[in-house]
């Protein structure tokens, strides 16, 4: 598996070996020892995965940003089994140098890449293609109570999201009417938990 280190810290792009044949192509997408032995690595803990998500979601549909608060902040791993997203991840941790910054990257089924975003980050993606399937495995349980958003086109976070003018975006209302970064963190008690 390729490794590819972004710049946030401990946020990574992971690449599975690819085995093609005349019957189409096989892949390992996930395998525990070795991801724990990539963590390792990293100086980052190991991570337990208790729930797997799947959305089936039409082109031009903008999911997030979303995170979760303590207990029950979570660590993702990313994948898309079928079409394409422009992902992002907003480094929350205060102690991080990198805090408040955000990366993107485009993830999809041609692509085989996937992003681990360890918790304390928020997280969101805008689909490229009709039909696409996205996956993320989480090491905790989704817990309303300790959800909270972030406006995707905050101005302070800046995000350059791959939307042509005029393009209308597809979101949940509660995204829609999401706070900035700035106010979200105040409204989650974020710097306290």
């Amino acid at each position: 598996m390729k490794v590819t280190k972004t710049k946030i810290k401990d946020l990574i792009i992971l690449e599975t070996q690819i085995y093609p044949d005349k019957r189409g192509w096989f892949t390992e997408s996930y395998n525990q020892q070795a991801f724990d032995q990539i963590l390792s690595q990293l100086n980052q803990p190991k991570a337990r995965f208790i729930q797997d998500n799947l959305s089936l979601s039409h082109k031009n549909v903008l999911r997030g940003l979303h995170y979760q608060t303590k207990p029950y902040s979570q660590a993702k791993l990313i994948q898309v089994v079928q079409g394409s997203v422009w992902d992002v991840a907003v480094d929350l941790r205060q102690d991080s140098s990198t805090f408040g910054q955000w990366f993107g990257i485009e993830i999809s089924a041609q692509n085989h890449k996937q992003l681990w975003i360890p918790a304390g980050f928020a997280h969101g993606f805008l689909t490229l293609q009709d039909n696409t399937l996205f996956t993320y495995k989480t090491t905790n349980f989704y817990a309303k109570e300790h959800e909270y958003s972030i406006l995707w086109n905050d101005p302070d976070l800046n995000i350059k999201w791959p939307i042509a003018p005029n393009t209308e975006i597809i979101q949940s209302v509660k995204d829609q009417h999401a706070p900035s970064l700035k106010k979200s963190l105040l409204i989650s008690n974020f710097y306290t938990n």
